[in-house]
Order: C-alpha cells, then sequence, then structure tokens
C-alpha cells in the first residue's frame, strides 16, 4: 500500500521529534563520545594521504569496525606525497614559511633565486618568481577558475616559480585540492598566507630578488602507498545502505574532516546494534586532497552495484565546524553555516525535515549536478539513485589552523542524530 503524504509526514514529524529527544535526553553521553573521537582523530596529526597519519586514523578506524562486528579490508593505491625539509620564501630581511602546492615541484635545498614579480603587472616574467595576489574566498581547489587561469597565465608568460596569496577569511595559508588526472605545474608553486604577504608585495612591486626554497621528499612522480578501508555488516539482506566519508587532508583538518568522521563513526556503532534490514558497508577513504581520488577508485573496483545499493549517505567536509565572528575571529558557541546538504528527489521532504533546526543544513537542496558537491557527484553520475550528501568550508579549511578550537562534540551530536534519523526514515 501506498502511504498518503499526511501518513508520510507524520511519521517524519515523529522522526523529527525522536531527534530532538536524543539531543537531550542521551546527548551529553553522546556527545563525550564525540567528543573523544575527535580527539582521537586529531591527535593522529597530518592527514596527508598515505602519510603516518592517515595510516594511523586507518589502523585506529578498522580496529574499532572490528571490535563492532564488521568485516575489514583495505583498498591500496598510490598517492603523490612531498615531506617538506624547507618551505620558505625570503627578500631582504623578510622570510616566511610557504605552503608547497601539490603535485609539488621542488626546488632543491639551494632554491630558486630570481627577480620578485607581481602576476597582475602585464609585460614579460621570464626567470621570474611571480606574485599572484589572488580575490578574498574560501578557497578549495586548483582547479578553481579564479586560481587556475592566473597560474596559467604567469607561467606561459615565463615565470619560474610562482607563489599565490590565498586571501581567506583567517589571513592563513590555504591547501588546495589537485587533480591527479590533469598534468601537473612544472614549476615550483608555493602558498603564501595574506597576513605575512605585504613586504613581498611591496618587494614584487619593484622587481626585488627573493629566493623560494621547496625541499624535501618526494614531490614530482613521486608515490607512495595509500588505502580505503572499507567495511561491511553483511545481514544477508537484498539491499546494502552505503556511508562513505574521507578521512585524509592536507593538516590535522580536526573540523573538515574530523567532524564527518565523528558522525561516520558514530552510525557505524549505532547501526552494529540496530538491523534496518539492510547490509550495512562503510568507506572511508584516503586521496581526498588529489580530488577525490580513493573514492573514485572505490566505486571503479569495489562498490556494490547501484542496483544493490538502498541508500548511499556521504559525509563530506566541515560537518559540524565551529562559527566565528569576524574579522576579530572571536569563537562562537554555534555551527558555521557554510555548509550544505543534498538528497535524491525521493528522500528529499523527509530529510529536510529531520535536519529542520540545524543552521545551514535546514535548506536541503535537491542533489543534482548543479548542488551536489564533493564526492556526491560521482556517486551519482555511477547510477546510484537515492542518495544524502553534505558539503562545506569553514572558515579555517584547508589550513594549519583547523585544530580542536573549530570543533567539538556539541557542535557534532545533533548532525549524528539527524543523520540517524535520515537513514531510519528513508530505508524503513
Amino acid at each position: 500500500m501506498t502511504p498518503s503524504r499526511r501518513g508520510l509526514l507524520g511519521s517524519v514529524g515523529l522522526v523529527g521529534l525522536a531527534v530532538a529527544a536524543s539531543a537531550t535526553a542521551g546527548g551529553e553521553a553522546e556527545t563525550a563520545a564525540l567528543q573523544a573521537i575527535l580527539e582521537r582523530y586529531f591527535g593522529f596529526g597530518v592527514k596527508a594521504s598515505g602519510g603516518p597519519g592517515d595510516d594511523a586514523t586507518g589502523a585506529w578506524l578498522e580496529g574499532e569496525l572490528t571490535r563492532l562486528g564488521y568485516a575489514c579490508r583495505r583498498q591500496t593505491f598510490q598517492v603523490p606525497y612531498f615531506e617538506v625539509r624547507q618551505a620558505s620564501l625570503a627578500c631582504g630581511d623578510a622570510r616566511v614559511t610557504v605552503v608547497p602546492q601539490a603535485i609539488v615541484a621542488p626546488t632543491g635545498p639551494q632554491g630558486l633565486t630570481a627577480p620578485l614579480k607581481l602576476a597582475s603587472i602585464p609585460g614579460d616574467l621570464a626567470g621570474a618568481i611571480a606574485l599572484v595576489d589572488l580575490p578574498t574566498k574560501r578557497w578549495t581547489a586548483l582547479a578553481d577558475p579564479q586560481v587556475a587561469r592566473p597560474l596559467a597565465e604567469a607561467v606561459r608568460r615565463g615565470a619560474a616559480g610562482v607563489v599565490l596569496v590565498t586571501n581567506g577569511p583567517t589571513g592563513e595559508a590555504v591547501a588546495l585540492n589537485v587533480s591527479t588526472h590533469r598534468p601537473s605545474v612544472e614549476r615550483p608553486v608555493a602558498l603564501l598566507a595574506p597576513r605575512e604577504a605585504q613586504p613581498f608585495l611591496a618587494a614584487a612591486a619593484d622587481g626585488r630578488t627573493a629566493t623560494l626554497t621547496i625541499d624535501g621528499q618526494g614531490g614530482g612522480a613521486a608515490r607512495r602507498p595509500a588505502f580505503n578501508l572499507i567495511a561491511r555488516l553483511d545481514r544477508k539482506a537484498a539491499k546494502t545502505l552505503m556511508i562513505s566519508t574521507p578521512r585524509s587532508g592536507w593538516f590535522g583538518c580536526a573540523a573538515e574532516r574530523g567532524s564527518g568522521l565523528a558522525v561516520w563513526l558514530s552510525l557505524a556503532q549505532w547501526l552494529a546494534k540496530t538491523n534496518p534490514g539492510v547490509n550495512v558497508e562503510l568507506l572511508a577513504t584516503s586521496g581526498h586532497e588529489y580530488e577525490y581520488l580513493g573514492g573514485e577508485l572505490f566505486l571503479e573496483k569495489e562498490a556494490p552495484k547501484p542496483a544493490d545499493t538502498r541508500l548511499w549517505v556521504h559525509i563530506g567536509a566541515s560537518a559540524a565546524a565551529r562559527d566565528w565572528h569576524e574579522p576579530r575571529l572571536l569563537p562562537l558557541p554555534s555551527a558555521d553555516a557554510q555548509r550544505v546538504l543534498t538528497a535524491t528527489a525521493d528522500i528529499l521532504e523527509r530529510t529536510r525535515h529531520v535536519f529542520h533546526g540545524i543552521t545551514g543544513l535546514e535548506a536541503t537542496y535537491l542533489a543534482d549536478k548543479a548542488m551536489a558537491g564533493g564526492e556526491l557527484v560521482n556517486v551519482l553520475d555511477a547510477g546510484y539513485r537515492t542518495a544524502i550528501g553534505l558539503y562545506g568550508g569553514h572558515r579555517y579549511f584547508h589550513t594549519r589552523g583547523d585544530d580542536m578550537r573549530c570543533t567539538s562534540g556539541e557542535l557534532v551530536q545533533p548532525v549524528a542524530a539527524a543523520f540517524r534519523a535520515a537513514i531510519g526514515a528513508a530505508v524503513a
């Protein structure tokens, strides 16, 4: 029997009440558990794909899920990498640390010494270090046309190296995701924090000599192993519930990755004790910085078939990040609203209802080519018809400052509760 719209909304209303009850009655214990997950994740340090922090995170999750009864396996693959020995820009008395932009073209320990020139001034850049002063926004990827075009133009004009000033909301250098499917920039490229850029902008206006040093292990064609963690509860059901999240990132990623990972692991714990009549498959990907490399490889080789999948839930970046008052960046107890929730048409209204009142997620959008973000785009393109996806970019996104100030168990808890309710409503 097909349920009526009134009946559907009535049942969803009960789910919404369940979310509210969860946020109060069992909220304190759940909040503490989520806080512990966040602190454990952040404690593993830098999460660059295939590095010690990423590998340790994967091993920790594997142990946790195995104890919960999941059958775990690893999907291994190769990723670019660069381990910094020195990354700096110096000109006269000014010297700062920079962030090497992947895929890294090292200078070697001697560095690149050349005139520093503003890329915004027309003319020859042959042999120079071009300084590109980007506009202000929350930066994400090297493929963004506002980055890709001036970078390509500086290289075309002959620049021997390029420094990008990533003007963002915190004044820090913002790392940029990059694809392994496109040719890398065969010039040293570095990211300069806008709060440290003024002396170099002045020097570049005069064409003074500077030295850009990007020295370390790896870079170029060098690769190292990384792995996706896959965990499954096979309940001999006809359909599978798929839940994915990335675990790797450029820095410590407390809010960017940690808040989503805390939701993901809490769902794994809940589903180990709850049988909604589906198999459960969990995915924690590496290679995220390389434009979803781990997720692409999972879809290509390991994912359950679309016809066998009841629902795909993807929990992407900044699931529960702190908001801040600008310009002094004073921390607020509330969540940053720059996070987006999308759902396919068949479950859109139910999903929107259970996320009601959660800042930034209550305006749930249709998951289509215009609004779906992150890895969910690839999931939909692969033919999965029922899906929910979250993505966002908080103020300290892709910066070294994304630490435990930027998230908390209190911010994560209502998001986790809403995802439980959304899954329950979708697979019922």
